[in-house]
Order: C-alpha cells, then structure tokens, then sequence
C-alpha cells in the first residue's frame, strides 16, 4: 500500500480500520487540521485576508477572494474541502470532510452547519472503523442554521434546508427541505 492509498480508500466510501496500517498518514492530517484549526479560531487580526490564507493553509487550495468564513471553525480533516467563489460560511461550523466536502459558487452556510461526511459501520465488529462519502452542496444553495448535513448527500441548485433540520437523503434543485429526517417542504420558483 502507498501513502495516498489509504486517503483514496477513505475517500472512495471504502471501510478504513483504526488498525488499518496507512492508519498514520490520516492521522498526520488530522494532527494539521487540529493545529490550524486552532490558529483560525484564535486569530485577533485587523486583514480579514489572514482568516482566508489560513483556510487556504487548512485546504491546501487557495480560496477565491471573494470567500467569506466567520470564525470559528471547525474541521477534522480540512484538506478535502472545495470552496467555490461567493462562497459564505457562518461562525461555527463544523466540516468533517474525509469524503469529500464540495461547495459550489454563491453556497450560503448557516451557524453551526455541520456537513459530515465520516460515520461508522452498523456491525459492532466494525463500529470503531470509518466510512466516508462525499457531500455536494450545489450552486446557490442555502443551508439553514444548525442543520446537519450526513455522508453521501448531494443538495440541489438553489435549495434550501431549514433551520435544525438533519438532510439524510439527496435534496433536489430549488426545493426547500426541513425536519427530522429532512422532507420536502415546498419547490421554488424563480
């Protein structure tokens, strides 16, 4: 196995044992993301373009100028995040990104989203292990406040998810979903 096999695994939805023997390279990340995490959220800064350059260190991708996070943050992987331009995201949040974490231009980002893209296995056997599967937040979409986002899940074009709301299955393009599990509520028109 190489390095980067282990994090195509992970990101491929492949279950990843802690005893896994790559385990260390997740881990190496992980330590990255703790430790630049905690300089975001600890910045007293008067350039807003310093909170942007140390997400752009969390992501290894430089984000647009016109991206705009409010700390804090809280990620624990970082380096599978995709940030599109227009992009906002509230104080708060929470991206557990191993699947892979995808937002499109002009995504709005609620306090306390939290997009997880990590859980467990069902079988007891395996519950210590992790799977991964990506989320895909289109373009325009509107996450509502302390909603909660779980693996696989892609949200449509111009979308939105209420407040509270947890989104388990896709949501499609200009509908407005909320509740637990998130339901459809009403489409919307332009």
């Amino acid at each position: 196995m190489t390095n980067n096999d282990i994090l195509t695994r992970d990101k491929n939805g492949e279950v990843i044992p802690l005893d896994d023997p790559d385990y260390p390279v997740l881990l190496k990340i992980i330590h990255k993301a703790i430790l630049t995490t905690s300089k975001l959220n600890n910045l007293v800064i008067d350039d807003l373009s310093e909170i942007n350059r140390i997400f752009s260190e969390l992501i290894g991708l430089q984000v647009d100028e016109t991206f705009f996070i409010i700390p804090p943050f809280y990620s624990d992987f970082g380096e599978n995040i995709n940030i599109g331009k227009n992009v906002f995201v509230n104080h708060g949040c929470t991206f557990m990104d191993r699947g892979g974490i995808i937002l499109e231009d002009n995504v709005l980002i609620g306090p306390k989203v939290n997009l997880i893209t990590t859980n467990h296995p069902l079988n007891p056997a395996e519950r210590r292990a992790t799977v991964s599967y990506p989320i895909v937040i289109k373009k325009g979409a509107w996450v509502g406040a302390a909603a909660t986002v779980l693996p696989g899940v892609t949200v449509g074009e111009n979308a939105v998810i209420a407040a509270g709301a947890v989104v388990t299955k896709d949501v499609p393009d200009n509908t407005v979903v909320g509740g637990i599990p998130a339901q459809i509520i009403k489409s919307i028109r332009s």
